[in-house]
């Protein structure tokens, strides 16, 4: 007889055989799936909430939000205009830097939970940094062709070396890197809050803020409407930089190493694989990626630095996990993490449906969608510990 282990192992199995087209197909089955709970969440919600016009009426029993009005605010709050898809690709835009920075560490065997202070600790030295060569450079777009790649140097360089220290700190000391760059976040945010109210807080504004950046040094929209703060150019530079990832990490010596250093790190060593310079790298390049996120969100999005960052790093981390960690992967999840973004602000803004039931129909559709690749994760663990045969789908014997 079958025990409970064994079909577990081999539903494990049978996951981390899926093909790339079963993997979409889950992943659509998923959302089905979370839509259609999300439906009976909102009705039971409905029943019990007080209104004075109900929305719906079922059986006799009077509900005060319709599901179907909700989801449809939801997806047309998403794209349903020029405006709320600039929204929607602005944070996808974000969300594919911090991911990405995410999944490069993962790829070493790393947790790099401190893109958000890597995030943070980027756009105030973009921030700052085109603010003092402001001064020095020419007007009109040759000022813009100068201010616009120092103040993403500068984020790049800032995020590196905020990734490179937790990395020391593992090499050096063998310090848990989960522990240290989430500990590195408040620090960045404490710092960051510190640096800008001592010395480049801009006192005609309410609260910590930098002065604006000159208008030559912003990434206006160029297709999308005025004031949508999203720029296209900036979403193609961002999708190739994700592209040139995948590239190191399948076609070059270093993606090798790294991927070899995550997954059989015996092997790896083995192999002449330093993995002291790896663990180095890889945590350089995850800061680099998401300071470039911080760049681009001052340079895009705010014009300036201020306090009250979103939390795209940590939101990072859940998309890269949505993707398995694959750099291409990201381009769906993060937009449709954006997606989800957009479209509950549009849900809160246009019906009167509470914040945290909103809040319970993003994060059924995320945990629906996720759950199989967190299996196939556990899946992968297994297998390399022998536990799974891959082929088969089943437990070695």
């Amino acid at each position: 007889m079958t025990s409970v282990r064994d079909r577990i192992e081999r539903l494990l199995g049978a996951l981390l055989g899926l093909s790339a087209s079963g993997r979409i197909l889950l992943s659509l089955a998923a959302v089905a799936a979370a839509i259609a709970v999300g439906m009976g969440i909102i009705l039971a919600a409905g029943s019990v909430a007080a209104c004075s016009t109900p929305k719906l009426a079922l059986f006799g029993v009077e509900f005060c939000y319709d599901p179907i009005e909700v989801y449809a605010v939801l997806l047309g709050g998403a794209f349903g205009n020029p405006y709320n898809v600039a929204a929607t690709l602005q944070r996808t835009t974000l969300l594919l830097c911090t991911g990405l920075s995410f999944a490069i560490a993962y790829k070493a065997g790393l947790f790099n939970i401190g893109a958000q202070g890597q995030f943070v600790l980027g756009s105030l030295a973009t921030a700052v940094v085109v603010l003092a060569l402001a001064p020095f450079a020419p007007a009109g777009r040759a000022g813009g062709a100068v201010l616009v790649p120092a103040g993403i140097l500068a984020g790049c360089l800032v995020g590196g070396l905020y990734g490179f220290f937790p990395g020391f700190l593992k090499v050096q000391y063998d310090t848990n890197e989960v522990i240290t760059t989430l500990l590195l976040n408040f620090i960045a945010t404490a710092v960051a809050f510190v640096v800008v109210d001592r010395y480049f807080n801009d006192e005609t504004v309410q609260g910590t803020a930098t002065e604006s950046i000159p208008d030559a040094a912003t990434l206006g929209p160029r297709i999308f409407p005025q004031g949508s703060d999203f720029s296209l150019p900036v979403l193609v530079l961002v999708l190739g930089v994700v592209g040139v990832f995948f590239w190191l990490l399948t076609r070059t010596t270093i993606g090798y190493d790294i991927q070899t250093a995550g997954t059989q790190p015996k092997a790896a060593a083995f192999g002449g694989v330093d993995e002291r310079f790896t663990t180095l790298y890889s945590m350089t390049l995850a800061g680099v990626v998401a300071g470039l996120g911080g760049a681009l969100f001052v340079l895009m999005v705010l014009g300036r630095w201020q306090t009250g960052a979103p939390s795209v790093g940590f939101d990072g981390i859940a998309v890269s996990i949505l993707a398995g960690n694959n750099p291409i992967g990201l381009i769906p999840s993060g937009l449709l993490f954006g997606a989800l973004d957009s479209g509950s602000q549009a849900i809160e803004f246009q019906l009167a449906v509470p914040g945290e039931l909103i809040d319970v129909l993003q994060g059924l559709i995320i945990l629906f969608v996720a759950t199989p690749e967190l299996f196939r994760m556990l899946g992968r663990h297994l297998d390399r510990r022998g536990t799974i045969d891959l082929k088969s789908g089943g437990e070695k014997r």
